[in-house]
């Protein structure tokens, strides 16, 4: 008919809308991208995939001793900081707070790889720092100069790299900076504050040692509310009338959970008394007056911890001596203080009534 455009009929294809085509090719690249990678072959083991891995996230600061280089940062600015950084990139960092705990993570991942080459259920280190990406450098390699497997990097030049951790699916965050640290445990992720030990002492090479506080780091400050608004007493006739009530759980509760997990890894290759994770709870707890709620507690979960130590109100500083953990978890900065004045690397984890009354 006339004024008809050709090929305009019912019967003619319809052409394709070319968002839909761009989509096509995209996800055809990616597909292509993936599997070029998976072919290449490497000695060097390759990252897990974010959703079967146990995430730890460290800052700069945290890794490395960054001291000096902060108060460059403080009294003389950011372009002066990256200047001296970049002239300084072929100096190695000096090990910080969170050094030998990821040393230990990395022989963790040795073992699981000696006995399970195929399974991804193992650490990935995430170096998470707001830093600017011309530090990356020096970072790089300082982190190869020790021999460190950390191949995930988030740099966010100045802005806070909290966001960040919920994307990389992270379990544990550790920082030198408690404002990120608060916010991190407010966004719901086990976070805890690095504080380098006073002392050096030695640390297993062999065995990823973990110390846990017990009331608002495994648990909920409930019990710790008790003590505070109503006295010791109360406490413990509180703690013994719910003694068959599983305490709600607390911010580093997973994390204790993930390394149960590792641990029985080991357990099923009949590896129990050589494996290489030990954890401890360090708790002020009284054993006769409060201790049972806290070890139902953890049978309730069906998690087992393999050194429990109530100390009744004694200092902890000189059991974790014994200890020599790689990190101590505390809600309680003396407690974080007290364990650091005597060579333990403690961790700050601000959940809780705790933190008004240390305010």
């Amino acid at each position: 008919a006339p004024g008809t455009m050709s090929g305009s009929g019912p019967e003619a294809p319809q052409p394709r809308d070319a968002g839909d085509v761009r989509l096509q090719e995209a996800e055809q690249d990616w597909a292509a991208a993936k599997a070029f990678y998976d072919n290449l072959v490497s000695k060097r083991p390759r990252p897990p995939k974010p959703q079967h891995a146990i995430t730890v996230a460290v800052s700069s600061r945290a890794l490395f001793d960054l001291v000096e280089e902060r108060r460059i940062y403080e009294e003389q600015g950011v372009e002066k900081y990256v200047e001296y950084q970049q002239n300084n990139e072929n100096v190695t960092l000096k090990p910080g707070p969170a050094f030998y705990f990821v040393k230990a993570l990395e022989h963790v991942n040795a073992r699981l790889l000696e006995l399970y080459p195929d399974d991804e259920e193992r650490f990935d280190i995430v170096l998470m720092t707001n830093n600017h990406a011309q530090v990356g450098v020096r970072l790089i390699n300082s982190i190869n100069h020790y021999g460190l497997t950390i191949e995930r990097f988030c740099m966010t030049g100045g802005k806070s790299p909290i966001g960040y951790l919920t994307a990389y699916l992270t379990n544990l965050y550790l920082s030198a900076d408690s404002e990120k640290v608060q916010e991190a445990i407010e966004a719901g992720i086990a976070s805890a504050t690095m504080f380098t030990a006073n002392k050096d002492v030695p640390y297993s090479d062999t065995q990823l040692r973990v110390a846990f506080d017990g009331d608002a780091v495994l648990f909920s400050d409930e019990s710790e509310q008790i003590v505070k608004e109503q006295g010791l007493d109360r406490f413990f006739e509180h703690e013994q009338l719910n003694e068959n009530k599983p305490l709600a759980q607390g911010p580093l509760k997973g994390f204790l959970e993930d390394l149960g997990k590792l641990q029985k890894k080991f357990y099923a290759k009949n590896e129990r008394l050589n494996c290489p994770i030990r954890t401890f709870l360090v708790t002020a707890r009284s054993a006769a007056s409060s201790g049972a709620r806290v070890l139902k507690t953890l049978r309730s979960w069906g998690l087992e911890i393999d050194e429990a130590l109530f100390l009744a109100g004694a200092p902890k500083g000189p059991v974790l001596v014994k200890i020599r953990p790689h990190i101590f978890f505390d809600d309680q900065m003396f407690h974080v203080e007290g364990a650091q004045k005597l060579g333990t690397i403690a961790a700050h984890v601000p959940y809780g009534i705790a933190q008004k009354y240390h305010k």
